[in-house]
């Protein structure tokens, strides 16, 4: 059972939730009483005081990692490693983030930096980027591995800019019934390349090991969560209408106070 009221810095994003644990794991598989852990939340349940959570799907946040920062890891972060480990060695391979300035997006550029990729980002405006080598407003050449977080016209253009033998990995559905169109001759002309639907859930890596992964690279200040808002979660109406109406681009972080 992890207690998010507990520390001072408790702190929830969505499904997300970073606290303390107060109740461990009766089967001993998961951190002690005490422990600082980030976790994901499969159903409903992370806005809350308390929050059972599979200890398949947490980790133990490291020493000088704030909550804050932690917090912001299970679904954007982990989302963006994932996609990225589907395209394989990126070791000077080209990349593009679409939605770059989104959750995923600004995790999916500094990794895939990190990763030694050539990384392009897509934006709707100009914006600095860290660990991006280009920022754009429109997509230009083919690329090995596309991290689509649009949906709609934006993923029916990603599938016309791949590589041979490159893969886009598709993270957004605007609408459930919304045809994609494409340039069939385009996508064709590219051997090899494929489609790639992503879910968290049902990709075969750990969970715990994945945040495990992310939360070292948080401590050794290689990975920034890019946190922009920070508010009680008491304020939470005004947290959502700051990300819907675009006011804010990139974390929102709310503590439980």
């Amino acid at each position: 059972m992890l207690d998010l009221a507990k520390l001072p810095e408790g702190a929830v994003t969505g499904w997300d939730a970073a606290g303390v644990v107060v109740q461990a794991a009766a089967d001993g598989s998961g951190p002690a009483v005490g422990s600082r852990v980030v976790g994901l939340v499969r159903r409903k349940g992370a806005w809350a005081e308390l929050a059972a959570i599979s200890t398949q799907w947490l980790a133990t946040i490291p020493a000088g990692v704030a909550d804050v920062q932690a917090a912001t890891l299970p679904t954007a972060a982990l989302t963006a490693l994932r996609s990225l480990e589907i395209g394989g060695l990126l070791l000077a391979k080209r990349v593009l983030v679409t939605g770059a300035t989104g959750g995923v997006g600004r995790f999916a550029v500094q990794l895939a930096q990190l990763a030694g990729a050539h990384v392009t980002a897509l934006v709707r405006r100009s914006s600095d980027l860290r660990g991006a080598d280009v920022v754009t407003e429109r997509i230009e050449g083919d690329f090995d591995l596309i991290v689509e977080s649009v949906g709609g016209t934006v993923f029916g253009q990603a599938i016309e800019h791949l590589a041979s033998h490159g893969v886009v990995v598709s993270l957004a559905t605007q609408d459930d019934d919304q045809p994609i169109t494409f340039r069939a001759g385009w996508y064709s002309r590219s051997p090899g390349a494929r489609i790639y639907t992503l879910n968290n859930f049902d990709e075969p890596s750990s969970v715990a090991a994945d945040l495990a992964r992310l939360c070292n690279l948080l401590a050794a200040g290689r990975l920034d969560g890019q946190v922009e808002l920070e508010s009680s979660w008491r304020e939470t109406p005004a947290a959502i209408e700051a990300l819907l109406d675009r006011r804010i681009t990139g974390k929102a972080v709310l503590h439980v106070d």
